[in-house]
């Protein structure tokens, strides 16, 4: 008798090559928010291992959901949440200048988060039942549009910008992904270019101080400009092998802010240098790896487009995060997944990675 055979079918099927290289990401970013903290677990490298830990038995239980289910909730998932984006605009709780969340007095739930997910699932649902020589139609376009507008309109007034760009990316690219004409994009783009002054206009004194820092950071050095300057040093500094562990000065003496949020990567950078930045780089390719895997062998057309739009969904968190701290895209706010403290992203890629495992389940013919 093999040793496989007295280890319960469904933890034998899971993907456990993929779940140790996602703890080791979490392994790694537990050692920075202790670094981060002065050598401490708390307060923030005990709360994430926990959350991690609950969160990935999450994952590891929605993966043992079918295709057929997953169809079934994506419609009633994605219109409860449009409805609990409503109430936070009308009850939501304030914190940071903006209102993202609704206190469930046992947990704030942040809804916008769970829209990134929910808005692949049900273009994916929307387009598996389109048959193909609609596809060439308006009426493929219409009714996406409206379901990626209006969850992207909700969350760009509490203001969250980086969410609401996180939402339409994961939208769009489910919208190319199911074979939406390519001129459709073409136009779309070209009108949001013409419209830019406008949108320029529109936004927060805030939000427009952050593009034109991204252009010119040093004309605010000690301002608006400053994170991303004490990011770029923090960076630099490591060099190579980097600083040591416990050795950052850039964080440590509090020159860079969020140092274990939003620009925890610096913070890993400066202590870990060039080849721990590259390895937790490697890390993610894996699972985007992985997760375009999943979709290039998917049954179902619904299956595809979902692994796919899902993956992607990883993949803008790892890049704008990492484009963010090094200066080369607007600081929109988007944590670096598994490593930045804190829930909300943490959630929705495990969330993510547990519907991948679930249509990869099906496509090897195991969701009996």
């Amino acid at each position: 008798m093999s040793d496989n055979s007295l280890v319960p079918a469904p933890l034998a099927r899971m993907p456990w090559g993929l779940i140790l290289v996602v703890s080791a990401i979490l392994g790694f970013g537990l050692v920075v928010l202790y670094s981060a903290a002065g050598g401490k677990m708390m307060p923030w490298a005990l709360p994430q291992g926990l959350r991690f830990g609950l969160f990935l038995f999450g994952a590891m239980a929605l993966s043992r959901l079918n295709e057929q289910q997953l169809k079934a909730v994506a419609w009633p998932t994605y219109l409860i949440l449009v409805i609990l984006l409503f109430g936070v605009e009308a009850l939501g709780a304030v914190g940071g200048g903006s209102r993202r969340w609704l206190d469930l007095k046992i947990i704030r739930l942040q809804p916008s988060e769970l829209m990134k997910p929910a808005i692949v699932l049900v273009l994916a649902r929307f387009y598996d039942a389109m048959p193909a020589p609609e596809m060439r139609r308006f009426a493929a376009i219409w009714p996406a549009a409206l379901l990626i507008g209006t969850p992207f309109l909700l969350v760009l007034v509490q203001p969250d910008l980086g969410t609401a760009l996180m939402i339409a990316f994961g939208g769009v690219t489910a919208m190319y992904l199911a074979g939406v004409p390519k001129r459709w994009f073409i136009g779309v783009f070209a009108a949001a270019a013409a419209l830019m002054p406008v949108a320029l206009h529109m936004m927060h004194d805030y939000q427009r101080n952050r593009i034109e820092i991204f252009l010119n950071p040093e004309s605010d050095p000690l301002g608006t400009g400053y994170h991303i300057i004490q990011s770029k040093i923090a960076i630099g500094s490591g060099g190579v092998t980097g600083k040591g562990f416990l050795q950052g000065t850039q964080s440590h003496l509090d020159y860079l802010p969020e140092g274990h949020t939003d620009f925890v990567f610096a913070t890993m950078a400066e202590e870990w240098g060039l080849l721990g930045g590259l390895g937790i780089i490697l890390a993610y390719c894996f699972v985007i790896g992985w997760g375009m895997l999943v979709s290039i062998r998917a049954r179902s057309r619904f299956g595809r487009i979902a692994s796919a739009g899902l993956t992607t969904t990883i993949f803008f968190y790892v890049a704008i995060n990492l484009l963010m701290v090094m200066g080369l895209a607007p600081v929109v706010g988007i944590p670096l997944p598994l490593v930045s403290f804190g829930g909300s992203a943490m959630m929705t890629v495990l969330i993510c990675l547990g519907f991948l495992m679930a249509i990869q389940r099906h496509s090897r013919g195991r969701d009996r």
